[in-house]
C-alpha cells in the first residue's frame, strides 16, 4: 500500500505526553542528537522540561503530545505554549529515525498550529539548531520563513540556533 493510499486507522495516533514518558523523550532525544556531530543530551542542565513532561507546559495552556510505536515506546514528539498573547511558540519536534520520511513531522506540526490556533495565536515561532538542516527543510516547506541572525545557548552542545516564524 502507498503512502497516499494509506487507511485511516493507519495513522498515528497522538496522545498527550505523561511525566512517566520521561525516559522515552530522554532516549528518544538522546538518538536523534547522536545523529549531529558534538550535540549531547544533558538532562539535568538542558531539559528540564523533560523531567515533568506531563505537565511542563500546561502552565501555558500548552501541550506536549507523544506517538508510540508498536511496542509502546514513544518514537516522535511535539509540543507547543504561548510565551506572549496572540503567539504559540512550536518545542520538542523529533522523529526517530526510522519513523521519519511518512509525514509524520508534518503531522505533529500540524497538531500544534491546529492547537496554537483553537488557541487565539495568529503567529508561531520556533526556534532550531543550526545543525538540524532537515528539520529546517520541514519547517520552510509547511510555510515558516527563516528569521535573520541566530542565538547562542548557554548548553553542554554549544548550540545556536535559526528563528523560524509562521503567520496564520
Amino acid at each position: 500500500m502507498t503512502e497516499r493510499a494509506r487507511k485511516v486507522e493507519d495513522q498515528p495516533v497522538f496522545r498527550p505526553v505523561i511525566d512517566a514518558d520521561a525516559q522515552d523523550l530522554f532516549g528518544l532525544l538522546s538518538l536523534c542528537y547522536a545523529e549531529y556531530p558534538g550535540c549531547f543530551v544533558d538532562p539535568h542542565d538542558d531539559l528540564p522540561d523533560l523531567r515533568a513532561a506531563g505537565s511542563s507546559y500546561a502552565a501555558t495552556d500548552g501541550a506536549f503530545w507523544a506517538v508510540e510505536d508498536e511496542r509502546g515506546r514513544v518514537c516522535a514528539c511535539v509540543a507547543v505554549d504561548f510565551p506572549e498573547r496572540g503567539a504559540a511558540e512550536l518545542h520538542r519536534l523529533y522523529v526517530r529515525s526510522d519513523r521519519r520520511g511518512q509525514g509524520l513531522g508534518s503531522l505533529l506540526v500540524r497538531q500544534a498550529e491546529n492547537h496554537a490556533r483553537a488557541r487565539g495565536a495568529d503567529r508561531i515561532v520556533l526556534w532550531s539548531d543550526t545543525r538540524f538542516r532537515t528539520a529546517h527543510r520541514l519547517y520552510r516547506r509547511l510555510g515558516y520563513t527563516q528569521v535573520d541572525g541566530q542565538r547562542q545557548l548557554a548548553d553542554i552542545s554549544k548550540s545556536a540556533e535559526y528563528r523560524f516564524e509562521k503567520t496564520f
